[in-house]
């Protein structure tokens, strides 16, 4: 067949893609013809404009490197990234609930045991914090020897692999024989998503901001239990209605309380006053929920 034309384009173009031998991937190049021709039509997209698209899509990919994944923050920012987690991840009652892992994830962090300090080498200086808690079953059993990826930005608004640092304020966390984990690190401030390539001129460009809530990263796991990959947010933020990736749940935001107690500081390693935030993750078993599997692969995320 020749002679295509808006009315008839499309029906060629899945067809083409008719014989592909795996029908998962059958049913979304399909699904993702339709929209796109659909969306093209529907604005009545001109060749000037899809060029800009064409360039735009291209540097977001050429701002890729082992530092820096803008093709994550794009699919954050545009909300798709929580999307697919909602669609993947329904919420089971009482379990800790899922949101995006972001651009920042990585391998390789050191290992901690209970009381450990995620601070060591850290070079911004923050609020020092006592985190602590419990990794229990949905009926509130402790799972033992679970273990927690702990991951978050310095005072200034910057993740360790933004810049020449290494693992600061990142750690594998792990919990004792009853469940109960605590660590030491720093309180999360709120910063702004990287705004100096493409995914920045296009927020701009929407008159949006470009803030992120202050908040930890999160991923427990545990044999026989859905991994879960989470935030832990701070209560009274100013960006928690307007975070810029659409993460924020009401169940995630923790309030950080002020010790003041010489004793207890000693007993903890801490400086006195000191923060603390007691909290818990529940995982559900993982019989009939769906696991996030090779969710950070070394190649592809930093």
């Amino acid at each position: 067949m020749r002679q295509f034309n808006e009315e008839t384009l499309t029906a060629a173009v899945i067809q083409r893609f008719n014989e592909a031998k795996d029908p998962r991937f059958r049913e979304i190049i399909t699904c993702a013809v339709k929209h796109l021709h659909a969306f093209a039509r529907e604005v009545n997209l001109t060749e000037e404009e899809w060029f800009e698209g064409i360039k735009f899509l291209t540097a977001v990919g050429q701002k890729c490197d082992d530092k820096r994944q803008e093709v994550i923050l794009l699919s954050d920012i545009l909300g798709l990234s929580m999307m697919v987690v909602a669609l993947n991840h329904k919420s089971v009652p009482g379990a800790t609930e899922p949101t995006v892992l972001g651009p920042f994830f990585a391998h390789g962090a050191k290992e901690f045991d209970y009381g450990g300090d995620l601070r060591e080498g850290c070079t911004v200086k923050g609020e020092d914090v006592w985190v602590s808690g419990r990794v229990t079953s949905l009926d509130g059993k402790p799972i033992p020897n679970a273990v927690l990826d702990i991951w978050q930005a310095k005072a200034d608004g910057i993740y360790d692999v933004q810049t020449e640092g290494e693992f600061e304020l990142r750690g594998r966390v792990k919990a004792n024989a009853k469940g109960e984990y605590a660590f030491k690190s720093y309180k999360p401030k709120f910063y702004s998503v990287p705004i100096d390539g493409p995914v920045g001129e296009l927020i701009r460009a929407t008159g949006n901001h470009h803030m992120r809530p202050a908040h930890m990263h999160a991923i427990v796991s545990a044999p026989g239990y859905a991994p879960v990959i989470t935030h832990v947010f701070v209560e009274g933020d100013k960006y928690l209605d307007e975070d810029a990736v659409f993460a924020v749940k009401d169940s995630l935001v923790a309030k950080y309380k002020t010790v003041n107690d010489a004793a207890e500081a000693k007993r903890l390693g801490m400086p006195n006053p000191f923060l603390k935030l007691d909290w818990d993750f529940k995982l559900a078993p993982d019989a009939g929920v769906k696991a996030r599997k090779n969710i950070a692969p070394s190649d592809a995320l930093a």
